[in-house]
């Protein structure tokens, strides 16, 4: 059983319209997606415009979603940057607001070699009691995390498992057969979901799962009793909306979540907001998902 649940939102951010938090509004969206599939979610990481969020916005947003669902669904924050010493105080600050892990990103820009890479899992998985997921996403920070970079930073007791998002089955496939039984792996990818579990992955970040949770909840379960052909259903479904609501994340999913009626605002730059084109595409493919 996954621990921190088989169906994790990284969530979006809300902003006013004047381009501040709001966290009453990151309560409201955080209490949707736990009454609609998501049995976690993730704060401040990608899709909620971590990058961009100040220290004290992180820490009221930690808050906030903790308050918000009350222990019926875990909390991960996005506590990762491309400095260790940051990274590190950003862990210890949401361990103080009561999340249940963290979730520390390769870094970014820097491009650390591998030993470097495991010295910074390491020092932030040693300055806290909060378990934490390693997040491998090299379309975004130019490095991979090697297998055996993995398999070493799984023998660190609060380093329980791995965002999966390198896009490299085969790579997915060595780690999953080398790493401890109890090291969890997440798909970090939508699309690439089911075929992650089939090598071993107890769960998904997903994006998609903002307007689908359910439907993911669902595909896990499918996939659970052995019914491939409904889990194949749900992912192929996935694989179609995906071009609309996945390019430049997280411009398609917040005007998604506006559509629906949610008031998250625009991304931060420099992201821009979605074109009347894309959000023609997202309609159809909130459609074709029966959430409009």
């Amino acid at each position: 059983m996954a621990r921190f649940g088989r169906v994790i939102t990284a969530m979006v951010t809300p902003f006013r319209p004047d381009g501040s938090l709001d966290p009453d509004e990151a309560q409201r969206v955080a209490r949707h997606l736990v009454d609609h599939g998501s049995e976690g979610l993730v704060v401040a990481g990608s899709t909620g415009e971590g990058a961009t969020l100040t220290d004290d916005e992180k820490t009221t947003l930690f808050r906030a979603v903790v308050d918000a669902v009350h222990g019926d669904a875990k909390v991960i924050a996005g506590s990762g940057t491309n400095s260790t010493e940051h990274s590190v105080e950003l862990t210890r600050i949401a361990e103080k607001a009561g999340v249940d892990a963290a979730l520390a990103v390769t870094p970014y820009y820097n491009r650390p070699p591998q030993d470097a890479l495991l010295h910074h899992f390491r020092t932030i998985a040693d300055s806290s009691n909060l378990p934490v997921l390693m997040y491998d996403i090299p379309s975004r920070s130019a490095i991979k995390i090697e297998v055996d970079t993995i398999v070493r930073a799984a023998e660190h007791a609060n380093i329980v498992g791995i965002k999966d998002a390198g896009s490299d089955l085969s790579s997915s496939t060595l780690m999953a057969a080398r790493v401890p039984d109890d090291f969890e792996i997440y798909s970090g990818n939508d699309p690439e979901t089911l075929g992650l579990q089939a090598i071993g992955a107890v769960g998904v970040i997903s994006v998609q799962s903002h307007v689908m949770g359910e439907l993911l909840l669902e595909q896990f379960e499918a996939f659970e009793r052995g019914d491939m052909a409904r889990a194949r259903e749900i992912q192929f479904l996935q694989r179609r909306t995906q071009p609309a609501l996945l390019t430049n994340n997280p411009i398609p999913i917040k005007a998604a979540m506006r559509i629906l009626g949610f008031n998250v605002g625009e991304p931060r730059a420099p992201l821009r907001p979605a074109n009347a084109d894309e959000e023609e595409n997202i309609r159809k493919a909130l459609a074709e998902l029966g959430a409009l």
